[in-house]
């Protein structure tokens, strides 16, 4: 693994983190730190065999999980930046809860994609240290999505709390 791109990476993404979260007092970028980081960091560990054997079965898995990620992390982009009425452009600063589209089905498309993206990349090369980093992102969407879910019930009240009574968090009508 190149160290300096690591380093780099690592560097855009906390500045990222501080300028779409961190700064604003939303703490549930810390969590999406750790989430990005992760996939990162996975990607580096397995581009060496990103189409090395490219019909065995965990490479099969792999482009399942990727390709699937794709659909929610667009579909939730484009429908909160349409639907959201966000300040100035910032798709974080969203004026109207969305419950149209993917939202009326999940709550977190965007952290849905990169759990699937994430989950996609391990199973290029499942090796111990690739899985640990998965379940790492894994934990890291599910409390970003924790700690979102905290923040919107303060910005919106009761109509967060019932919007999240008749949708799941991830996958529809399971989880």
């Amino acid at each position: 693994m190149n160290y300096i791109t690591l380093a780099t990476g690592t560097i855009l993404i906390m500045a990222f983190s501080w300028f779409f979260s961190l700064r604003e007092k939303r703490y549930h970028g810390i969590a999406r730190f750790f989430s990005f980081e992760s996939i990162f960091i996975l990607l580096l560990l397995n581009l060496k065999v990103w189409f090395k054997n490219p019909f065995s079965a965990y490479q099969v898995i792999s482009w399942i999980f990727l390709f699937a990620s794709i659909y929610p992390g667009i579909a939730g982009f484009l429908t909160l930046h349409r639907k959201g009425s966000p300040e100035e452009n910032h798709i974080e600063r969203t004026t109207v809860l969305v419950k149209t589209g993917i939202y009326k089905y999940i709550r977190h498309p965007l952290y849905c994609s990169l759990f699937l993206l994430g989950t996609g990349i391990v199973f290029k090369e499942p090796a111990r240290f690739q899985l640990l980093l998965g379940a790492i992102n894994l934990l890291a969407v599910y409390f970003t999505a924790r700690m979102e879910e905290k923040e919107m019930i303060k910005k919106f009240g009761p109509e967060y709390i019932e919007y999240m009574h008749g949708t799941r968090m991830f996958i529809p009508y399971v989880l």
